[in-house]
């Protein structure tokens, strides 16, 4: 049987290629953000808590799986930076409830526009049945990280 011809060897290889490609575009939008000095962690806990809302210490570090800690660490540099602020919890005065701040949502909205302007541009100088097919397999790549 020749390579070819073992479906289970296109797919592996399928796999590889698919994964290099996003590892390499993901690498270059990440260089597209608001503040340089920003690492990847702290953006991430800012874009989540864009996204979802509020959270907790402890919210936080389940979403983006690392410890409460290391999490602590994240969330003090980031409101030292004025981007995130803490607050006790209405529901239980016990709890810390972390959430963004105004500098802390321009930082995100901006990081987000310079990646789009990226991603915009290197779209146009492209066919427009290839961007058909990027399309195509972004829809296929939300659904399987969607399960």
């Amino acid at each position: 049987m020749t390579e070819h011809a073992d479906p289970s060897h296109d797919l592996s290889r399928e796999a590889s290629d698919l994964r290099i490609a996003t590892f390499r575009l993901a690498r270059r939008m990440r260089t597209q953000r608001a503040v340089d000095s920003m690492s990847d962690g702290q953006f991430a806990v800012l874009a989540g808590l864009s996204v979802h809302g509020p959270h907790t210490l402890g919210e936080l570090a389940d979403r983006e799986r690392v410890s409460a800690p290391a999490m602590n660490r994240t969330v003090n540099c980031l409101q030292d930076s004025g981007y995130v602020s803490r607050s006790a919890d209405e529901h239980d005065g016990r709890k810390v409830v972390i959430d963004l701040t105004d500098d802390g949502r321009a930082v995100v909205e901006e990081t987000a526009r310079r990646r789009d302007a990226w991603v915009e541009g290197a779209l146009a100088e492209i066919e427009p049945d290839e961007r058909a097919i990027l399309a195509q397999a972004a829809a296929i790549m939300q659904r399987m990280v969607a399960r």
